[in-house]
């Protein structure tokens, strides 16, 4: 278990005992952290096949420094995973709906294949015996749920290759994904972008959009809450938004993925203004060197 899986833990658990029950959804995420946290102890230290070569060639090159072919995973361990995933969604009928009985049969790991994870990685379609049946954006969701454990494994043995000033690209140096939260760090305000796979954390400019990059200030915004601390980035051209945190204005320890959920009135205040999340594939996972 890394800290900051259990650090987000204890805290859920003291807040249970504070209040007498979570909310739903982090009722939710306290079970998939579990499951997620299992996973990465049996997953432990991934084998790094990687070049000193390979790694600096593709970051000079723009490419995150991990393809599909370079994950070790065992296949088994992932699809055991998946079926946990897939039973954590079905117990919350209330926030999902109900899933398809496919993923609910304790088979239904296997159908997270290497193939289906793959399209997945690089952002292509999904094979129609995973797919079929099943609704895109749940799918989705259990699939990153499933895969975060072992990318955010390769993303902390691979992180400290990056050079934060040299990169500063849209999606993340590590898997390619593109972010979904975003802090103001303390010291000087700079902003960092936080991947939604596998939780790497890189440098960006504050003043461009990180989806379409679009860096006309007419067109870029952001609003915030009464105390500051948080923040709700936009974007006229793309319509697409980010959340992020100002940890300048934060006194108790932040845990960034917990903040996803803390913050889900800033997703549906972003939808009310006419904004939405970013969905497009995710960039630099195409075969290149």
């Amino acid at each position: 278990m890394t800290n900051d899986t259990a650090k987000i833990l204890e805290k859920l658990k003291k807040q249970e005992k504070e209040e007498g029950k979570l909310p739903l959804l982090l009722e939710f995420y306290k079970k998939l952290l579990q499951i997620q946290s299992r996973a990465q102890q049996r997953f432990g230290t991934p084998a790094l096949a990687l070049s000193h070569e390979t790694i600096q060639k593709r970051l000079q090159n723009g490419r995150p420094l991990l393809r599909f072919n370079d994950l070790d995973l065992d296949w088994s361990l992932v699809q055991d995973v998946f079926a946990g995933v897939a039973a954590a969604f079905a117990g919350y009928p209330q926030l999902f709906g109900e899933i398809p009985e496919k993923l609910r049969k304790p088979e239904g790991g296997r159908l997270l294949t290497k193939k289906a994870a793959e399209a997945w990685f690089t952002g292509k379609e999904l094979p129609r015996k995973i797919r079929d049946g099943v609704g895109e954006n749940i799918l989705q969701a259990m699939i990153q749920a499933t895969l975060q454990p072992f990318l955010a494994g390769y993303a902390r043995a691979l992180i400290d290759s990056v050079e934060q000033e040299s990169w500063r690209r849209r999606y993340c140096p590590i898997c390619g994904g593109s972010p979904d939260l975003s802090f103001l760090e303390k010291e000087h305000g700079a902003r960092w972008l936080v991947c939604s796979r596998c939780d790497s954390e890189w440098a960006f400019q504050r003043l461009q959009c990180p989806y379409c990059g679009n860096q006309d200030q007419k067109t870029l915004a952001f609003f915030t809450d009464d105390k500051e601390l948080y923040r709700l980035y936009v974007c006229e051209q793309c319509k697409c938004y980010l959340k992020a945190v100002d940890l300048r204005k934060s006194e108790p320890e932040i845990l960034l993925p917990l903040e996803r959920f803390y913050t889900l009135d800033l997703d549906a205040q972003a939808r009310e203004y006419g904004y939405g999340p970013y969905l497009k594939p995710v960039a630099g996972t195409e075969k290149k060197p």
